[in-house]
């Protein structure tokens, strides 16, 4: 590619001739703020906040959009250019409800930040004689809240929804100072097909969109003297958490966590993880069962709430296809609620079973009517990653400086590969571990690469006992609409897929750590993240959810065989059509 050679602010550089002012900028550790400006996603120039002076152009130019010229001179610090800033972050200011000290983003708020950086006075906010919008919160649903007072109409959200899932569910409504984002034609999130990825979540750089905190029900929980609370992380916690008290992106922090778990308070550890070994084993029969039964195929997962949603809403025809095993998180809570609590002496009534997640559609699952066993539900509270910082960060807890724990529980015990369960591709390759050996295939590697990867579509056959399997890895909504335009057009005959609605799998999940679009922009953050899962896979002693021992414990002592009359009423489920508006 032909190179171009500029200047900015008296320093030369030459880049890719494709490159935008603010791109050459970045590559001489120029920081020229940002607002609306989400690489990929939202290149609009709406904020203006990232204005430059050209040389022999008129007028102040957006730096995100302005392409380069060779010979360019950039001038990125005026007092022009500051006075531009200033004014254009008044007006932002004006329609946005400061409550810093109560918000889930004061740390990591990208307007708060080019406020302090340009001490910006909120001179039309705090005027009485300054048209303020009407307020709206929209927290019906379960998992999600939008709050037009937070909101800065950048335009993030609406994009990234279209972007990641090709929905559609986010838009501008009305017009002029009346202007707010919600789903399209005014309807409610529950109605308007939304399958709550979380990707607006994400891309909003305030609190405008949220997830609905449960954070002070699970400290009511702690208090109370009569509750067990036990508490359940996802394997992406461990590789995550600490990213919101500073750590590297992907850094291993699971000592510091069950810390964290023991200073907070509650009672008990059962790692979903451990959930993850027990949904492998109960999938992998199932689809044997399918396999050897003449049994619906091709086998979808069902791990994934955000794809449940999905098929439920769009491609409810496939119902028949998709898995009955719970999620490992569903699952569980079943076990800690049903077996584990009983061994402990506890009173399964009393038991709050809470679990920290990277998803909010998780709190959507935990709250199905169907995911329950004998009148009691297997999840009563879900935090997101993003909660329990919080819920940290609100009782002073220093995470960083925690030392490192191990969790007293046995039900805390797992293999690698529940490790990389969240992980786009590891609910596949752990499966065809099992799978495998249950099939009494003599594996020469446990390692079944070609699953692996941010791709959004994956596909590979493997010869297993015999047969020639198909199967396919999809992640990222947009992908799953693709494949299913591929499926039904192909003749090829799919034997398994694992879908998973968010690009990456699980450890890009809406309840993730949320990072400034400058370092979304710089870092592949998935790729650090899924690198420390697959390290945990590898030094794992136990790489195959079979040789979980306490797994197969829990079938002796309890369940009986995989896919038991027993097994298949505590861990199992159904799903069915859902409709929104149309």
């Amino acid at each position: 590619m032909d190179n171009v050679t500029l200047k900015i602010n008296g320093k030369e550089i030459t880049v890719p001739k494709d490159y935008t002012v603010m791109q050459a900028a970045d590559k001489l550790g120029i920081d020229i703020p940002r607002l609306c400006f989400l690489k990929g996603i939202n290149e609009t120039s709406a904020c203006r906040l990232c204005v430059v002076d050209v040389k022999n152009m008129r007028g102040l130019k957006n730096s995100c959009t302005l392409a380069i010229t060779d010979g360019m001179e950039v001038d990125t610090d005026t007092d022009e250019i500051h006075d531009s800033i200033v004014a254009n972050l008044q007006l932002l200011a004006s329609n946005h409800i400061f409550e810093c000290w109560a918000c889930e983003r004061e740390h990591n708020c990208e307007l708060l930040n080019l406020m302090r950086r340009f001490n910006v006075e909120n001179v039309y906010g705090e005027s009485t004689s300054y048209h303020k919008k009407e307020r709206l919160i929209n927290n019906t649903s379960d998992s999600i809240v939008l709050d037009s007072g937070k909101c800065i109409l950048c335009g993030r959200c609406v994009t990234a929804c279209n972007i990641h899932t090709g929905l559609g569910i986010l838009d501008f409504n009305e017009r002029g100072n009346e202007t707010y984002v919600g789903p399209a034609l005014f309807h409610n999130m529950e109605d308007s097909g939304c399958i709550l990825c979380g990707k607006c979540i994400q891309a909003c750089p305030v609190a405008a969109i949220k997830e609905k905190s449960n954070v002070d029900l699970v400290l009511d929980a702690i208090k109370d003297e009569n509750k067990k609370v036990i508490v359940s992380p996802s394997p992406a916690i461990r590789v995550s958490l600490g990213e919101e008290f500073g750590s590297a992106i992907g850094e291993n922090v699971e000592g510091k966590m069950y810390k964290s778990f023991e200073v907070i308070g509650f009672d008990d550890v059962v790692d979903a993880s451990l959930g993850a070994d027990l949904t492998i084993i109960e999938e992998g029969n199932e689809f044997i069962n399918r396999l050897k039964n003449g049994g619906e195929l091709p086998l979808f997962t069902s791990g994934c709430p955000g794809w449940i949603n999905y098929i439920e809403q769009y491609e409810p025809k496939y119902l028949k296809n998709l898995s009955s095993t719970k999620s490992p998180q569903q699952i569980a809570g079943a076990i800690a609620k049903h077996y584990y609590a009983e061994k402990l002496g506890y009173n399964k009534e009393d038991v709050i079973f809470v679990t920290v997640m990277p998803c909010i559609a998780k709190k959507h699952e935990a709250s199905r009517p169907e995911m329950e066993f004998e009148g009691i539900r297997d999840v009563d509270l879900v935090l997101t990653n993003r909660e329990y910082a919080h819920l940290l960060k609100r009782k002073g807890v220093d995470f960083m400086k925690l030392e490192d724990a191990k969790p007293h529980g046995e039900l805390s015990r797992y293999t690698g590969a529940a490790a990389i369960s969240d992980v786009t591709g590891g609910v596949m390759e752990a499966s065809l571990r099992t799978v495998s050996e249950m099939l009494e295939e003599k594996l020469t590697t446990v390692d079944f690469k070609e699953a692996r990867g941010l791709k959004g579509i994956k596909e590979a056959t493997y010869n297993i006992a015999g047969k020639d399997i198909n199967i396919a890895v999809v992640n990222g909504t947009v992908s799953i609409t693709k494949f299913f335009e591929k499926m039904k057009k192909s003749k090829k005959q799919y034997h398994f897929v694992e879908f998973m609605a968010c690009t990456g799998g699980c450890i890009n999940g809406g309840g993730q750590p949320i990072h400034p679009a400058k370092i979304q922009d710089e870092v592949d953050i998935s790729l650090g993240r899924m690198k420390t899962l697959y390290e945990i896979d590898t030094t794992n002693e136990h790489r195959k959810s079979h040789t979980n021992e306490i797994v197969m414990n829990i079938y002796k002592e309890y369940l009986g065989d995989p896919n038991s009359e027993f097994a298949y009423k505590l861990l199992h489920t159904s799903y069915s059509q859902k409709k929104f508006y149309k």
